[in-house]
Parts: structure tokens; sequence; C-alpha cells
């Protein structure tokens, strides 16, 4: 399969670069920089991305890996820090710019008949964030581009296929960004944009019956989320009944949630066991009202469940996870592994005594190719286009201490919400939108009676990956109705709020 390698210098741009490359339809994986010395460039690697760096290629102990096994011998385009690189490695000078480039910039000038600047325009819009400044380029050289304030914003270096832009052309501010990014990766490295969501579920589906021996049972934890069921179809579809779904309600599921996806799993075929443990949740969360205390009390408690169900399983060989390509980058910094991947994708903490090999067949897709690929197995739309939902629950959403009456309050609260979103067709509009329960109480009239009750607290966001959001602007009259029906088809709560904070600085869930 052939496929591009980003080589990653710790720019916050970087999973941007691989996500426009992906829908290109063209594979491509990130590694730290750290990677170029052992980087072996087989057949199938047909190109190489640097990417950019909050670092400054003029600093004493900046990134600067031997690169000349890779420069000349595939397409190569330094990005930002890495063109700075290139020009550097090749004897260019670097000097901090007496006019720093940040944001909106206008090509002044392009070469028209460079491959990589083909159906650009003068005027073009670019995006610039740098410091420092290519202040001379080393001889074979030669400016592509340029802006008014910024002398070499692309160069290419004769006699190779190797370039350097100053600009980052993953982002939408550059406006043509996208038609450079084809020009390198289909008409330079000549990538023949064959991998699709079809080609990934037959490959991955070859990949998962090699490596799953033919009698070997395999145990994932499902949450009736969009990852771990897409994970289920296709473990599925390599190994049949030899898969053990275990779906767990902790309690803290949203009104109706457990049984409505355990249906849909049985429609699809997925051998799939219900657990109800919630009792056993409650029991510990009793009394706990920090944030991270009852993370750890549900994380520990779920734990203890999926073990005990999991040696139910005879010939257990296998533990499959749900675990997506953002947390596999997340897991390995610029400067070499990190110590821990983020707990709350996956089952961690599992006894050693399970004795189970992993196994993460959607560990190279991004969320929006995950969904993708569940469109092409077939998952339905409920559970395919379902809002992201804390691994927590409802737990993290009721601030203070949790039981089961206040669990009841904030479930049909929260249905009211969600349902009324998808009866207005705003569903689809907001990356998440749930209610939180707040642990305050207010005066109300209620008829002729006073009231002192609950404060719920409505959350919709909008966003594209949950590492930025901003808030709904759901309309008021839609606002109203909500809240209307809250307050008189729920009792118990008589006071609704809207949650107007952007992340940053404030976090999507309250806890």
């Amino acid at each position: 399969m052939e496929r591009l390698i980003i080589l990653d210098f710790g720019s916050q741009y970087t999973q941007l670069i691989a996500r426009r490359i992906r829908e290109l339809h063209v594979f491509c994986e990130i590694h730290p920089y750290t990677h170029a010395p052992n980087l072996v460039l087989t057949d199938d690697i047909l190109g190489v991305i640097l990417s950019g760096s909050p670092c400054s290629v003029r600093e004493e102990g900046a990134p600067n890996p031997d690169l000349s096994h890779i420069q000349g011998h595939v397409p190569l385009l330094g990005v930002c820090y890495g063109a700075q690189l290139l020009a550097q490695q090749g004897g260019g000078e670097v000097t901090p710019a007496t006019i720093r480039e940040y944001g909106r910039a206008r090509l002044s000038q392009l070469d028209e008949a460079s491959p990589l600047l083909e159906g650009l325009h003068a005027e073009s819009q670019v995006w610039m964030s740098h410091g420092d400044t290519i202040q001379t380029l080393p001889a074979g050289y030669d400016i592509i581009a340029s802006t008014p304030e910024v002398a070499v914003a692309a160069f290419k270096i004769e006699g190779q296929d190797t370039y350097g832009i100053q600009f980052h052309p993953e982002v939408t501010h550059t406006t043509e960004g996208k038609q450079l990014l084809h020009n390198f990766v289909v008409n330079i490295c000549q990538c023949a944009q064959s991998w699709t969501p079809d080609h990934f579920v037959d490959s991955a589906v070859q990949a998962l019956q090699h490596t799953i021996g033919p009698d070997d049972q395999v145990i994932l934890g499902l949450s009736g989320g969009v990852d771990s069921s897409v994970a289920a179809l296709l473990l599925h579809r390599a190994i049949g009944p030899r898969l053990h779904g275990i779906f767990v309600d902790n309690g803290l599921l949203r009104q109706d949630e457990f049984a409505t996806v355990l249906k849909a799993y049985e429609g699809l075929g997925l051998n799939v066991t219900g657990v109800n443990a919630a009792p056993e949740f409650y029991a510990a969360l009793v009394g706990l009202t920090d944030p991270e205390a009852k993370r750890k009390a549900i994380g520990r408690t779920f734990i203890e469940v999926f073990d005990r169900e999991a040696h139910k399983v005879e010939g257990a060989a296998w533990l499959a996870q749900g675990t997506i390509y953002p947390d596999v980058i997340e897991s390995v910094s610029v400067k070499g592994p990190a110590v821990t991947i983020k707990s709350h994708h996956n089952v961690g903490g599992l006894p050693d005594d399970m004795n189970l090999k992993v196994v993460e067949p959607l560990r190279m897709l991004f969320k929006d190719e995950v969904r993708e690929v569940g469109a092409a197995l077939g998952l339905p739309g409920e559970i395919l286009n379902r809002h992201p939902f804390p691994g927590p629950g409802l737990g993290i959403r009721i601030l203070g201490d949790i039981t089961p009456e206040k669990v009841d309050l904030l479930q049909r609260a929260d249905n009211v919400f969600i349902n009324l979103l998808k009866e207005h067709d705003l569903y689809s509009k907001v990356w998440q939108a749930g209610a939180m329960l707040l642990p305050i109480q207010s005066v109300g009239v209620m008829g002729d009676e006073r009231t002192y009750e609950q404060v719920v607290a409505l959350r919709a966001v909008t966003s594209v990956d949950g590492m930025t959001a901003d808030w709904a602007h759901l309309p008021y009259e839609f606002l109203a109705e909500v809240s209307n029906k809250i307050i008189n088809q729920v009792r118990g709560i008589n006071r609704v709020v809207y949650d107007i904070s952007s992340k940053p600085p404030a976090t999507i869930e309250w806890e």
C-alpha cells in the first residue's frame, strides 16, 4: 500500500496535514522527527513531509536530524520549520524576521510553471506562523514564491523534487492550500489515491485474519459509541462469532441507552453480552465529590466487572480496543515515547492474569475516517452519528456526589434536550450536547407554590475534532421550548440555564 511519511517536529498543525492528505485518499503516517535516521525508504513510501515546529532552527539543541538518505531520493516537502531546516542544512542563513509574520499574507510573486504551485494564483492568501525567515538560500535553491514581507515564501532545489514553503497549506486560511497539497501528493509523489473506506475494510479484515489465530477468541469492551462499534463490525467480519462483545451498564448511561444499544447490536448479528452493573458503580461512588476520584472509582469498577465477564469466555486470547490514530500520535511525543497513553480512550489497568494480547483495528484512522468506515460497514445511523459521550458518562455531568435519584433526574432532563435537538433537525449541526446537573438549588414558583429545586445547565458545542469548540448558537425559541418542557416534565428541576463558554478556556464537559 502506497503511503507518505510526515516527520513531526512538534507543530500544532501536524495532525491537520495528515488529515488533508487522507482526504486525497492517500494513506500517510506521522512519526516523530527522531524516527528520521531509522526511516528506510521502501518502495511503498512515495514522499516525505517535514512539519512545522515551535522551535527555531537557530536554537541550541533544536531538532536537526540527518536527512541525507531521504532528500533527493523521494519527493520532500518542508513546511515552515521544515523549510528552514532544509535551507540551513544546505548552507543557507536563517535569521530572526525583522517583521514577524503571523496570520494572513498574500503571495506577491509565484512561479506558475512550478509543479508545486500549479493552479495557484497571484495574490493567493496564505497563512504564516513563523518568527524566523530564510535570509539567504544555498546555491541551487530557487525561489518559487514570495510575499511582500518574505522574499523566500517557497523554494525548490534544482535537480530534486525537494520543496520548502514558509506558510501552512493545511489550514483553511490558506485558500489554495488543498491545491498545493494535491500538487505535491498526486502530481509530484504520483500517489494513486486508492486509499478509500472500502479499501481499508478489505485490507483490515485480511490483516485481522492473518494476525488472530483460527481458534482464538477475542474480547471487546463496547460502549455504544462509534469507535468501539466500528471496531466490533470489522472484527466480526474477520472472525465472526469468535468476537465476544461486553457492554457494561454502569448506571451512568443516557435514558434507555443500555436497552437501545443492545438491540442495535443484536440487529447487526454481533455476539454481545449486556451486563447490568449499576449497583456496583453506585456503591463505589458513595460520598465521592471530587471529579478525579469519581473517574477513578468508575474506572476501577469497570475493570472489576469487565475482568469478571471476560473470564467467562473460554479460549480468550485477544483484547480488542477502539483506539484511533490521534490516541496513538498523542502517546508518542516528538522527543520519543510519552509516559502514558490517554487512559480514557482505552481499557487501561486490566489485571495481568488476563494475559491477553491487544488488537486495535482502528489505530491508523482519524475520527472522521472511522465514521466513513462505519458507513461502509453498514453501522446504523443512531450509532454512526452519535455525539461523543464521556467514558464516565453522567458521573461527570452530575457535579458533586452521585445518587441513583440524581442520575434519574439528569437522564430525564437530558432526554428532553436530546430528543428536541433531533426533532428540530439540530442534532447533526452540533458536535456534542448534553445536560449537567448542578450542585445547587434555586427558588421558583409553580402555580401558587414556592419551590426550592435543582438547576440543570444545557451544553451544546460546535467543533471539528473536540480539540477546540464554540458554544452552539441555538435559536432562542428552541431553548425556550427545551426549558419549558424540562421544568414541566421533570419534577425536581425548576431552573434551566445555557452554557455559552467556548473551549478554550472552558472544557466541553464540566468535570
